[in-house]
């Protein structure tokens, strides 16, 4: 997968999980996961990265996803303050 696939899916993600969160309310799902595949536009919520894989491993559905924590701009944090 090249880098120019990479950034195409991530921003296409992004478009989905933005129109997403304008048509359904997500507030009760504040901390959670949301895992956005970019070419079905499909999303899975679960406590874990690991809760979404298994869902869609049920369902047959392994595709590369990107995640989010609902309620942020992004799924963890590396690193902090000293």
């Amino acid at each position: 997968m090249s880098a120019l696939t990479l950034t195409v899916d991530v921003e296409r993600a992004c478009q989905i999980w933005e129109e997403y969160q304008k048509q359904q309310d997500v507030f009760d799902r504040i901390g959670q996961t949301a895992g956005i595949d970019p070419v079905s536009g499909r999303v899975w919520f679960g406590e874990s990265g690991i809760d979404i894989y298994k869902q869609m491993e049920a369902e047959g559905a392994i595709t590369p996803v990107y995640l989010v924590r609902v309620g942020y701009d992004y799924y963890v944090r590396k690193g902090g303050h000293r």
